[in-house]
């Protein structure tokens, strides 16, 4: 009887583990599911954003912003490579990425036919 006890524990024991990794393994970081996008200094207000937005409706991809991290399931922010003035490796300051991934993104969806803000007072709206 105790032989079988031990071997019953054993086997909890292990039906635990192996659903205590899963469960790591496929627990994935959530986005926020808005944030504003603000930098220090800047002339015109912060932008909000919203990740349903863009990732649900719009459909867009997380890697076309997230586009340098290693686990697309934990992306990181932009300013390790992006920062302020020192930027990284050739990477554009954290404004002009900024600029350039959001407002090329939204004149190819305004050239489909896809309702999106290429204006600065679009996305910069006045609080």
């Amino acid at each position: 009887m105790k032989k079988e006890k031990r071997i019953a524990l054993g086997l909890a024991m292990i039906v635990v583990f192996v659903l205590v990794l899963l469960t790591g393994a496929f627990a994935q970081k959530k986005a926020p599911e808005s944030m504003m996008l603000k930098l220090e200094g800047a002339k015109f207000p912060p932008v909000p954003f919203s990740h349903p937005l863009h990732t649900e409706k719009a459909k867009i991809d997380c890697a076309e912003c997230h586009h340098k991290d290693k686990n697309p399931k934990e992306p990181g922010g932009c300013m390790p490579c992006h920062d302020l003035k020192d930027a990284k490796n050739g990477a554009l300051p954290i404004k002009d990425a900024y600029h350039k991934n959001c407002i090329d993104c939204h004149k190819q969806l305004s050239a489909k036919g896809v309702k999106a803000p290429t204006k600065c007072n679009d996305c910069h709206k006045k609080q």
